[in-house]
């Protein structure tokens, strides 16, 4: 059997095959501190579990529409309305099979094979896989603590050409928890929409994102460009991952077709999931996610400071998400030799920088702090000791 070019040519996801030989070692035997994956580990809020109890109990949970039960489309602007100000349709609002889901549709719908598509570099590989998957010529633009790691107007700028066709942010960012200041990110958006090119920006940890010296949520893009396509997910914020439940913001004129396909490529997104995450926007399960948040910040102090402690740099201070983005060089090993040895040695697994684009990624390795304080404070202790048996680089 032939597989296609296509199977072929994608690579691993890196932060998967770590968890697979993380869970080979705990099957013989060893404790291993997973700080590889972005899986906050509190699970889905106490309310939102007791409501899929609830309805599993349902003696029929049929499909539903294409675009999302009415009820949840509804909660979803609801939640744009009393978190950043912006009021949306709820027509606009297509309920996905995880954000992953709101990706295929969105690349299905905008890219045509050839279409060039600015990403920074780094950013998370999935999305550049949707895009290539449908024969966009992804172009990776490098960018560097100056930037925090992200896209500015310059970097676009630099980078445009006659083939450009748009372009994909994420904010915050995996793997460096950096977020676009929100006037950057307003100017990129106005030079692509002046272009002609489509925006989609990833939002799924907007809600993790600290708040501004006034005390405000961090805004949405669509506050500034309502025309931009918006990914979202209930996996982050709301803790839950398994679940696969996201969503997509899209101007009205595309719904018909994102319908389409989501009719055609997955049917709906799972009904038990969509029922209970109507309580995630009740005002005890929004509370729940929010003390989340503030322990976020939380573990992210101690994250930063142990690292800062066992003498590995983090560049760029995250803002946003649970990751930091560690340089590794001083230690003389690449990104890829670290996380191996880190998880072989001290039993503490890492994403390597290679996961998340080209520039820079041998000097970079990621670390999940969406792990309990106790599993933080282990893993960085092993890193400690490893690092100071490692001989001088």
């Amino acid at each position: 059997m032939k597989l296609s070019q296509r199977a072929q040519a994608i690579p691993p996801f890196l932060a998967m095959e770590f968890g697979k030989h993380a869970a080979a070692l705990e099957a013989a035997g060893h404790r291993v501190i997973r700080l590889n994956l972005g899986e906050p580990d509190f699970g889905a809020p106490p309310a939102v579990r007791e409501a899929l109890a609830r309805v599993a109990r349902e003696a029929a949970l049929p499909y539903t529409g294409a675009l999302g039960l009415p009820a949840l489309r509804e909660a979803i602007t609801g939640f744009y309305a009393q978190q950043h100000g912006v009021q949306l349709a709820p027509e606009r609002i297509v309920v996905t099979a995880g954000a992953s889901a709101a990706l295929l549709l969105l690349t299905a719908a905008l890219v045509d094979p050839g279409d060039e598509v600015l990403v920074g570099d780094p950013s998370y590989p999935c999305n550049r896989r949707f895009l290539s998957g449908f024969g966009a010529e992804v172009r990776l633009v490098p960018t560097d603590a100056a930037s925090r790691f992200q896209l500015d107007l310059a970097a676009v700028q630099r980078h445009w050409s006659a083939r450009t066709r748009g372009l994909m942010i994420a904010t915050p960012s995996n793997p460096t928890g950096t977020s676009v200041p929100p006037a950057e990110l307003a100017a990129i958006c106005d030079w692509a929409r002046a272009h002609g090119a489509w925006r989609i920006i990833d939002e799924i940890y907007l809600n993790l994102a600290d708040a501004d010296a006034q005390g405000r949520t961090a805004p949405t893009v669509l506050a500034h460009d309502d025309e931009a396509c918006v990914i979202n997910s209930f996996s982050k914020y709301f803790g839950m991952t398994g679940w696969r439940l996201g969503w997509a913001v899209v101007p009205e004129a595309m719904v018909p077709a994102m319908e389409r396909l989501a009719q055609n490529y997955y049917i709906c997104a799972p009904t038990p999931a969509q029922l209970a995450a109507l309580v995630c926007f009740t005002p005890e399960s929004l509370s729940v996610c929010e003390a989340r948040r503030a322990e976020f910040a939380t573990r992210r102090a101690l994250v930063l400071a142990g690292l800062r402690d066992v003498g590995l740099p983090v560049p760029v201070l995250p803002d946003g998400a649970f990751y930091a983005y560690i340089d590794v060089s001083r230690t003389g090993l690449d990104a890829m030799a670290f996380c191996q040895r880190a998880l072989q040695e001290a039993h503490v697994a890492l994403t390597p920088g290679h996961d998340f684009g080209v520039h820079g990624a041998g000097r970079h390795v990621r670390l999940s702090y969406a792990a309990s304080r106790e599993d933080l404070s282990e893993g960085l202790t092993r890193l400690g000791r490893w690092l100071d048996s490692l001989a001088p680089a």
